[in-house]
């Protein structure tokens, strides 16, 4: 995982060899669509005008765009942050993905402007798309709440989420699930935030995998009970992307940052585990959790995991005779993404179809653009036609409380062309 303190100030590649100047990919040909996917993690480009909103007594401590030497900036504080490779690594070539101090002609227009974002999900069969924030911003939005004057940092929050709803999904709101950022600050504070979104249509909020390792209380402190009651009452989703702790799997200091990639659904199982023993869906039973971009293929070891622990429960007097089994809770409150996932897929009867749902990552270097309907294909199209639907969007729609695509959509996929009668019902 790439830190905010890797890439202030720097106006390089990183030490990377980049493969000459930066450039882009030529646009790749349309293809029909397999199936349909609402996608449950790709990620946002923030504009200069994101705390335009942000009421002007505090307008002075809000982050902003700069430019340096020709390059814009974020000025946070006393830091400055290029824009980075990573975060548009979408139609660039591989080996400039981690580029930094780029201009923003420098991306691919899908990247940033919205408009030209529906595009390249046309061209990629996505329908509907779900958006984190940019690194920069942390994914459970950590550089704002760690602003040092409280007022401001919410205020903040309050701007990127206006930002989100108003701006990014608002132009195309049948494309788009909004997702808002937390305010970590105080769980009151945090609760009214939930319910003040909740009331605009907003389905979800990006919450921290594990709080603690960012300095704040531990999800078992009893501590964010406010803001869980509140995501509970509203039915916003709480949804937990990998490296939104501030840190992936790294074993050693100096292991490239394959390892790191590599490892990625180690937050997942780590976050599973850790959330099921600290009784919050016992608590808060409505709760839905959803682990984005920690993929499947792990849940099966998880679920054995999960069972020899709870038959170990009597070594302690923790987990008590009248709490549920934790297999129970999981397959109640939890959901799982998958970009790609051969194994998992074949571990359906385990997992739950019920449970699972796709993603692209765009435009991050993980992302599968504008192969994903390839790749979904090849890893599903033998399963039953009622399982691909879930697994495409019908999940999705339910959980997010989303449009599922329009039957015109559904009939000229090759999916249901192939296999007729399927499409509609």
């Amino acid at each position: 995982m790439i830190e905010l303190d890797d890439v202030a100030e720097s106006h390089e590649g990183m030490g990377l060899d980049l493969g000459g100047p930066l450039r882009l990919l030529p646009d790749p040909e349309p293809q029909q669509t397999w199936c349909p996917v609402i996608s449950v993690d790709d990620h946002a480009f923030e504009p200069a005008t994101l705390f335009d909103r942000v009421p002007a007594r505090y307008r002075d401590a809000a982050p902003r765009m700069i430019e340096v030497d020709g390059l814009p900036m974020w000025e946070i504080g006393s830091q400055r942050f290029p824009l980075l490779g990573l975060d548009g690594a979408a139609g660039r070539p591989i080996e400039q993905v981690f580029a930094s101090g780029m201009r923003l002609d420098q991306y691919r227009a899908g990247v940033y402007d919205v408009n030209a974002r529906v595009l390249d999900m046309d061209l990629n069969g996505i329908w509907a798309s779900l958006n984190f924030p940019s690194v920069v911003w942390g994914f459970a939005g950590t550089t704002l709440n760690k602003l040092p004057d409280p007022d401001v940092a919410l205020a903040c929050v309050q701007s990127y989420n206006d930002w989100m709803l108003e701006d990014w999904c608002g132009r195309h709101r049948d494309r788009f699930v909004p997702c808002q950022l937390p305010y970590l600050g105080d769980p009151e504070r945090a609760a009214a935030e939930i319910r003040r979104n909740a009331a605009r249509g907003v389905p979800s909020v990006s919450f921290s995998e594990n709080p603690y390792a960012l300095g704040y209380p531990s999800i078992h402190s009893g501590h964010w009970d406010p803001f869980f009651a509140a995501c509970a009452e509203t039915g916003t989703v709480i949804n937990l992307h990998v490296g939104s702790s501030g840190k992936v799997a790294q074993p050693s200091p100096d292991a490239p940052t394959v390892v790191s990639s590599a490892l990625f659904p180690i937050n997942g199982i780590e976050a599973l585990v850790d959330w099921v023993f600290s009784k919050v869906t016992i608590r808060f039973p409505d709760l839905k959790v959803v682990l984005s971009e920690a993929g499947i293929s792990w849940i099966p070891m998880a679920i054995e995991r999960l069972t020899v622990a709870y038959r170990r429960r009597k070594e302690t007097t923790y987990w008590k005779d009248t709490d549920p089994d934790p297999l129970d809770l999981m397959r109640r409150n939890f959901w799982f993404t998958s970009i790609e996932d051969p194994s998992g897929f074949r571990a359906l009867d385990l997992i739950g179809e019920d449970r699972v749902m796709l993603e692209a990552d765009f435009p991050h270097p993980d992302g599968s653009w504008p192969h994903s309907q390839d790749i979904f294909r090849a890893q599903l199209e033998l399963l039953p036609t009622s399982t691909i639907r879930k697994l495409c969007f019908e999940n999705a729609a339910a959980l997010y409380r989303h449009p599922e695509p329009p039957a015109e959509l559904l009939r000229t996929a090759s999916l249901f062309e192939s296999r007729p009668g399927a499409a509609v019902r």
